[in-house]
């Protein structure tokens, strides 16, 4: 364990000073988020629950709910502003991601290339669930990190794990009420539109709650390691401000 002191400061306290890790941790925010899209997203999974038998899921939920967790780890060590940072970061890859796949599904395939339809399928998704899914995450994640900036200053920095399920409870049900009418509305049934919804905000805030040790252990570490915990004292947080 490290024997740096942990100064409590406000977020602009932060401004001009090298901070370790901020990079790496932005960095795994934005891979989690794109790679959670494109290897998750368009698979639906089965597990075999005992006493209901097969049930369905979204196989993205195993891992996009990470990128939450990194979301909180962000702001809750560096603040608002800089986890404000990461999510523009992570909105803009997403559309280059979403304006690439579209650029090469779309290109001529060779006449002896023959992996043009699966290729389709796995990439070719549907611009309505993109966009969806776009608008969903950048307007949860900016929730989920306000929430939880703010609950920081309401608990004084007690409570750790109130903010990271509380702040997700939010965002998560933001993300949700955003994704699934946008993307689904007047293709599923409205009750099972409902049900899906319900049921994936649910896992998502469970995977929360069960990675809450994994979150107090990397919010310490980091602490320590760049000697501050940052409280949200005068932040604007506008989400269209690129000044940290």
């Amino acid at each position: 364990m490290s024997g740096e002191r942990i100064r409590a400061v406000e977020a602009g306290a932060l401004a001009g000073r090298p901070l370790k890790y901020f990079d790496l941790v932005m960095a795994a925010f934005v891979t989690i988020l794109l790679l959670s899209n494109v290897l998750g997203a368009g698979k639906v999974a089965v597990i075999d629950l005992p006493g209901i038998g097969l049930w369905p899921f979204g196989a993205g939920i195993l891992f996009f709910p990470i990128s939450y967790v990194i979301g909180d780890i962000l702001t809750e060590v560096y603040g608002y502003a800089r986890a404000r940072r990461c999510i523009w970061a992570g909105f803009g890859a997403l559309l280059f991601m979403a304006f690439m796949a579209w650029v090469v599904v779309a290109l001529p395939p060779a006449a002896d290339w023959t992996g043009q339809a699966a290729y389709e399928a796995v990439f070719g998704q549907v611009p309505r669930i993109v966009m969806a899914s776009i608008a969903a995450f950048w307007a949860g994640e900016f929730v989920n990190s306000y929430v939880l900036a703010r609950m920081k200053l309401w608990t004084r920095g007690r409570h750790l794990w109130s903010r990271t399920i509380g702040s997700t409870v939010v965002g998560q049900g933001v993300d949700s009420l955003i994704f699934y009418p946008l993307a689904f509305y007047g293709v599923w049934e409205t009750d099972t539109l409902l049900v899906v919804l319900a049921t994936q905000w649910a896992l998502k805030v469970g995977w929360e709650a069960l990675l809450t040790p994994v979150t107090y252990a990397v919010v310490g570490w980091l602490k320590r390691r760049e000697g501050v915990d940052v409280y949200d004292e005068r932040t604007d947080f506008t989400p269209f401000r690129a000044k940290v």
